[in-house]
């Protein structure tokens, strides 16, 4: 049990407002939890970090309850939080930036500019002072330089002379032609006018003179690169000085976006958001581009050495087996002629990288294809321009989690110089591996079903530190492992979670943490198994404090086809017999909240706490396509959404009718984002399961969503119009029974408002009438304002309490709400 010391602020708030005084929250009702929560139930710090010399810990936060949070310093060993200037906040140097190899420098951009910190004296020098923008501030040539990009090139500055050079010279269109005519004609009349006139041919001369100066002095130039309409990111300079690489990127023709129209604006004049794409536009494309500076010369990595890459994704033969078998005629009309073999398809790449080893003499890269079905790990070459496999994941669904992303994931060098680092789902969860830089032999240093959800090295490169969940999947613990793997030390023991950020010396810890019922606040400890938290802020006011908020049991229990679905349970606590129950769909899919810390979702965390207060049962569960439990539960959902995810919602009523005494004729379900579309398949695929439902800015066709989204999970519909059909609910809405209630906001740039228009009329169409639609004119995808907030949660609950629980009082903007 956590005994926190509080600070001073605290008991001056404490103080401030006492329990005699405080406003006492219960009885829980819309219009008080759904205020704007920094005015009542206080603000948690974020961003947590250390300064350079491990003195100060930064973090924003709001105890003032103003309109936005403000930067805070601490001293680790506690005292009273100090909010800082705005002087002072110019002076700091920014979290972001690159350390060098020995960590005694740090280079980094703060308003567009690039500094230097010496982190023994901590001196700043200010590498440029210009009006253009500097970025991407990175030690090279082994450290002896900085390096940045301004204006699309590269530049390094040396700290020991001052001296600044170009290292390249991109230019946007092509090549100008060289003035020498090359029609015949032409050429006849140059020739003929410079034997003819003495004046012509001396200008000629000069001329000429003058071009050889031009190319004398070119040589100590970088290469004029001519990029036509492409342009460049990602300039790296090699640590020999002798490549420079870059990623090319071509932009595709333009395209219909759609517009989002706001009504409400200063202007008076309705004016369009212009927002994005459709999932199946054509997308951005990347090459990787080497200039060889020794032989000024450039090249382009081609990719047929990657195995695979010609492979065509595994749902395109459900379509092959469905094709039209030849007829009779068309054999006799084949017969005679030459059968050419198809031509083979070769899927599109975008690289990442390269990752140099300390030494410099090897580099790496991720090269993952555009439909993110494989991920390559390449040893590369520039001076052959060739590269060979490390390591291949493949996934016929497609590849994320933890320490992979949709990018470079989180990679690395070994001190060793000879052994590279990832994280991968090979077994199904996302470890740590190793693999050989020249055999390419792989080492798994972690391995269980669980997730290692974060990675990094320590500063002297010899100890692991995880952030993983391997005691259950709704903790997450802080953990030391040896560099070459083995047995993890946990470091933090708290049920809930830990948010660690390691002090420069990596002797003490700063730790974001939080219980399911106790919002984050910031504590230190030693870097030390199980030491004692000390806690440094109280964030939380006597209000909120006021009411005994329950700590949801978190479940499992077994889906139709043998999975653990974990969940988290709200109970009343005099649950009647065959009462009422709501189960709430979390959004993003691919998102965590059967889990034991505090949740993103707070205020829907206070509105189950409200339903329980009324004899509701609330089920909040994390179905298939969930974060957080390994890669079949993640892809769960491929080509089929409102498929495990819906059945796993069905599986979660049978449980609350056959173990917890709920009534099945008065189950409600509700969500937003991912969670509205869940909702809309429940209404609509089974009428007999749920009574009512509660959808909330929800996708209703996912062929009007975006690409990075949608692709991965159901491809492209022209190419897998099966996957779509199935998944939209806009196809089931004819089986719409119970009642139906709709909420979206009007300049939703994310979820359309188009979207929820199309359904409307579909219902229309319909003759259905048990359904509403509420609008929200001034909001976006996620809810801002506390007016809209309280409104859609009043409709819920009265759409809950008239349809689920009828001998309920009749619902009021007072007591029942």
């Amino acid at each position: 049990m956590l005994k926190p010391s509080i600070l001073p602020l605290g008991a001056v708030l404490t103080l401030l407002a006492s329990p005699a005084q405080a406003q006492q929250l219960g009885p829980l009702t819309v219009e008080k939890i759904m205020r704007d929560p920094a005015q009542w139930l206080g603000s948690s710090p974020n961003n947590i970090a250390w300064a350079e010399d491990g003195k100060t810990i930064y973090f924003t936060w709001n105890p003032e309850k103003a309109r936005r949070d403000s930067l805070y310093r601490l001293a680790p060993s506690g005292g009273t939080a100090r909010k800082v200037s705005l002087r002072e906040q110019q002076s700091l140097p920014t979290q972001a930036g690159e350390y060098d190899q020995g960590y005694t420098r740090k280079v980094y951009e703060k308003d567009g500019d690039i500094y230097l910190l010496d982190l023994k004296t901590q001196r700043v020098r200010r590498v440029t002072n210009t009006a253009e923008r500097e970025t991407d501030a990175q030690f090279a040539l082994q450290g002896r330089t900085i390096s940045y990009t301004r204006a699309g090139n590269l530049f390094t500055w040396d700290p020991a002379t001052g001296e600044t050079t170009q290292r390249t010279d991109f230019r946007r269109g092509n090549k100008p032609a060289s003035g020498e005519p090359t029609d015949k004609s032409e050429k006849f009349l140059r020739a003929q006018q410079l034997a003819l006139f003495e004046v012509l041919r001396g200008k000629e001369q000069d001329a000429k003179a003058r071009q050889r100066q031009q190319k004398a002095l070119a040589k100590l130039r970088p290469k004029a690169i001519w990029l036509g309409q492409q342009t460049v990111q990602n300039l790296r300079l090699s640590p020999d000085g002798r490549y420079v690489t870059y990623t090319l990127v071509q932009e595709p023709a333009a395209q219909k976006v759609a517009l989002v129209p706001n009504f409400v604006t200063t202007s008076g004049f309705t004016e369009d958001i212009s927002t994005r794409t459709k999932v199946g536009a054509a997308q951005t494309a990347y090459q990787l581009g080497l200039y060889d500076v020794g032989r000024d010369t450039t090249f382009v990595l081609g990719y047929k050495e990657l195995k695979g890459l010609d492979e065509q994704p595994a749902y395109r033969k459900e379509y092959q087996l469905q094709a039209k078998a030849p007829t009779p005629s068309d054999t006799a009309k084949a017969a005679g002629t030459k059968k050419e073999k198809p031509a083979t398809e070769v899927r599109r790449v975008i690289p990442f990288g390269p990752f140099w080893s300390d030494n410099g003499q090897h580099a790496f890269l991720v090269i993952r294809s555009t439909d993110n079905k494989d991920r390559w790990i390449v040893a590369l070459d520039p001076a052959t321009q060739k590269i060979r496999l490390l390591d291949r994941q493949h996934d016929d669904a497609w590849i994320n989690g933890p320490g992979i992303g949709y990018d470079e994931g989180n990679v690395g060098w070994l001190p060793d110089n000879r052994r590279i680092w990832f994280q991968s789902e090979e077994t199904g969860f996302s470890h740590l591996y190793t693999a050989d830089f020249t055999s390419g032999q792989k080492k798994a240093l972690t391995s269980g079903r669980w997730e290692v959800q974060k990675a990094q090295l320590s500063r002297d490169r010899k100890t692991w530190y995880l952030t993983a969940n391997k005691t259950h999947p709704g903790e997450q613990h802080f953990y030391r492992l040896p560099l070459e793997g083995g047995s993890m030390t946990q470091i933090t023991t708290q049920p809930g979670a830990s948010e660690v950020t390691l002090s420069p010396d990596e002797k003490t810890l700063a730790v974001r943490y939080s219980t399911s019922n106790k919002p984050w606040e910031l504590f230190v400890m030693d870097n030390k198994p199980g030491a004692k938290l000390r806690q440094l802020t109280h964030s939380t006011t006597p209000e909120f404090e006021s009411y005994p908020w329950r700590a949801p049991e978190v479940i499992s229990y077994k889906a139709r086809d043998g999975a653990d679905v974990y969940a988290r349970l709200y109970r009343p606590a005099n649950a009647a017999a065959q009462g009422p129950a709501v189960i709430f769909v979390h959004g993003a899919g691919y998102l965590q909240n059967a889990h034991k810390w505090w949740s993103t979702y707070f205020r829907e965390y206070m509105f189950h706490n409200l339903l329980a207060d009324k004899g509701y049962t609330v089920l909040d569960i994390d179905y298939r396509g969930s974060a957080g439990y390994g890669r079949d539960v993640r892809t769960g959902i491929y080509r089929y959404m409102g498929g495990k995810d819906l059945t796993d919602q069905v599986d979660g009523v049978k449980l609350l009718t056959e173990k917890y005494g709920v009534s099945p004729q008065r189950i409600g379900i509700y969500g937003g984002s991912y969670g509205g579309f869940i909702t809309l398949m429940a209404m609509f695929t089974q009428p007999e399961v749920f009574q009512a439902g509660a959808a909330l800015r929800s996708v209703t066709d996912w062929a009007h969503y975006n690409h990075g989204y949608t692709d991965n999970i159901l491809n492209e519909p022209y190419n897998d119009s099966l996957a779509y059909a199935r998944s939209s609910p806009i196809n089931y809405a004819a089986g719409l029974k119970g009642h139906l209630l709709m909420c979206h906001g009007m300049v939703d740039t994310n979820v359309h408002f188009q979207d929820i228009v199309r359904l409307s009329q579909r219902l229309i169409e319909l003759k259905k009438d048990n359904w509403e639609l509420a609008v929200y004119p001034v909001e976006d995808h996620g809810f801002v304002e506390p007016s809209s907030w309280t409104d859609e949660y009043k409709r819920i609950l009265k759409l809950f309490e008239t349809t689920l629980n009828p001998a309920a009082p009749a619902a009021g903007t007072t007591g029942g709400q």
